[in-house]
C-alpha cells in the first residue's frame, strides 16, 4: 500500500509562541490573540487588534467553523481543536485518517507578511521555527515543520533559511505569493534567496492565506469573505506561478523545487497552455526563457489538489501526474475530517494505480526529500 502523506496540514499557534518563544523585546508586535472590548478573541499584529466580524480566525482553524454565524462571529481561541496544537493529538487524528507523515503550515502566522517591521518579522519567524521544531520531536519520523522566512528583508530570509536548514534541520521553507515591499518573486532582489534555497536543496513553498492586509488580487474589487476567499487563493497563486516560471526563478536555478500551495491545480492546466501560447507568440518579451513553461514546471514544481476536486483527471492528462500532491488543510475550516483521505481517495479513483501512488505519497516524498 501507498505511504499516504500530507503535504500541507496546518498547527494552530498556542500562546507560548509570542509569551516565550518570542524574544522580549518583540512579544508586543507579533501575531497573537487578545480579546477587544466586547470579550471577542482577535488577532493583534503591530500592536493593533484587527476587528473581522466576517470571519474570526479561531472559526477559520476548526473543521466547519465558518458554517454556523455565531460560531463564526464569537468563537474563542481556547475551543480550537486540540490536534491543531498537541502533538499527541494530532498523531491520533492522523493515525484515524491513515496518514503516515505529515509536513505543517502556520495558521495566524500565515500572515506574517503583514509585519511592517522587518526586524519584528525576523524575531516573529524564529519564534515560530523554534516552536514548530519542538512540535515535531515526538513524531521525528511522521512529523515536519516548514518554515516561513521574513522575505520583508532578504538578507534576514537567507539567514534564517541557512539556520532552519543547517542548525534544526527543516527539510522545507515557505513564503507568501503576495508581494513583499512592492517586490514580485521574480525580481532580481531575490536573486540571492532562490540561489540559496538552491545550494541548501531545499524546497520553496509558495503558501497564501485569507484575511492579510498584503496587496492582494481581487482585494480592490471583492469586500466580503465568500467572494474575496474565492479569489483571493487561486488568483495570487496564478501570479506567484506566473513570476516564478515567466519571470525567469527557474531558468535561473533549474535545481530548485517550488510547490505552489492552497489554491487548488484546476487552474493550473489552462494556465500552463496560456503561458505556452504566450513564449511561443510573444516571447521576445521574455528573452531570458530559453523552454516552454510548462516543461520547466514539469521538471521543477508541483502543485497542491484539494481533497474534494474533480479536475485532477484533466491536469493528470497533461502529464502532470508527477507534479501533484495533496494537502489536508486540517484543521482549518474547509478541511473534512474525518474523512478527508478518503475524499482524495475518490477523486484519483479513475486514475491509474501508479498516479494514484505518486499522488498520495510518492511525489510528496520527492518534494520534501524524505
Amino acid at each position: 500500500m501507498a505511504t499516504i502523506i500530507d503535504a500541507d496540514g496546518h498547527i494552530v499557534e498556542p500562546r507560548a509562541i509570542w509569551e516565550e518563544y518570542t524574544e522580549s523585546a518583540y512579544r508586543e508586535g507579533v501575531i497573537q490573540i487578545a480579546r477587544d472590548n466586547e470579550g471577542i478573541d482577535c488577532m493583534r499584529i503591530n500592536g493593533e487588534i484587527r476587528r473581522d466580524r466576517n470571519m474570526t480566525i479561531a472559526a477559520a482553524c476548526t473543521p466547519g467553523g465558518l458554517s454556523e454565524p455565531h460560531k463564526a462571529r464569537t468563537m474563542g481561541w481556547d475551543e480550537i481543536p486540540r490536534g491543531g496544537y498537541d502533538p499527541h493529538v494530532r498523531a491520533k487524528d492522523m493515525d484515524l485518517e491513515g496518514i503516515e507523515v505529515a509536513f505543517f503550515y502556520p495558521s495566524l502566522w500565515l500572515i506574517y507578511g503583514d509585519l511592517d517591521d522587518p526586524k519584528l518579522a525576523a524575531a516573529s519567524c524564529r519564534a515560530y521555527n523554534n516552536w514548530i521544531v519542538d512540535f515535531c520531536k515526538p513524531y521525528p519520523d511522521r512529523f515536519f515543520g516548514v518554515a516561513p522566512l521574513p522575505l520583508q528583508d532578504v538578507g534576514e530570509a537567507v539567514k534564517e533559511m541557512r539556520r532552519v536548514v543547517k542548525d534544526l534541520g527543516m527539510r522545507a521553507v515557505f513564503v507568501r505569493p503576495n508581494p513583499f515591499n512592492g517586490r514580485r518573486l521574480c525580481d532580481p532582489a531575490y536573486d540571492v534567496f532562490w540561489r540559496e534555497a538552491q545550494e541548501l536543496n531545499v524546497p520553496v513553498a509558495i503558501h497564501g492565506s485569507f484575511g492579510t492586509k498584503m496587496p492582494t488580487l481581487g482585494q480592490e474589487r471583492y469586500k466580503d469573505p465568500f467572494f474575496f476567499h474565492m479569489v483571493c487563493h487561486p488568483w495570487e497563486m496564478q501570479g506567484a506561478c506566473l513570476d516564478v516560471v515567466c519571470g525567469g526563478v527557474l531558468s535561473k536555478f533549474p535545481k530548485l523545487k517550488v510547490a505552489f500551495l492552497e489554491a487548488g491545480l484546476g487552474w493550473i492546466g489552462h494556465w500552463l497552455d496560456r503561458m505556452d501560447g504566450h513564449f511561443d507568440k510573444m516571447g521576445h518579451y521574455v528573452p531570458w526563457l530559453k523552454r516552454k513553461p510548462s516543461d520547466m514546471f514539469r521538471e521543477q514544481c508541483f502543485i497542491s489538489m484539494d481533497p474534494d476536486e474533480h479536475s485532477i483527471g484533466v491536469v493528470a492528462s497533461m502529464g502532470l501526474e508527477n507534479c501533484v500532491i495533496w494537502g489536508s488543510d486540517y484543521p482549518h475550516f474547509d478541511c473534512t475530517f474525518p474523512g478527508v483521505v478518503e475524499e482524495v481517495q475518490e477523486a484519483c479513483a479513475s486514475l491509474p494505480a501508479q498516479a494514484r501512488q505518486k499522488i498520495i505519497g510518492e511525489n510528496t516524498r520527492r518534494l520534501y526529500n524524505l
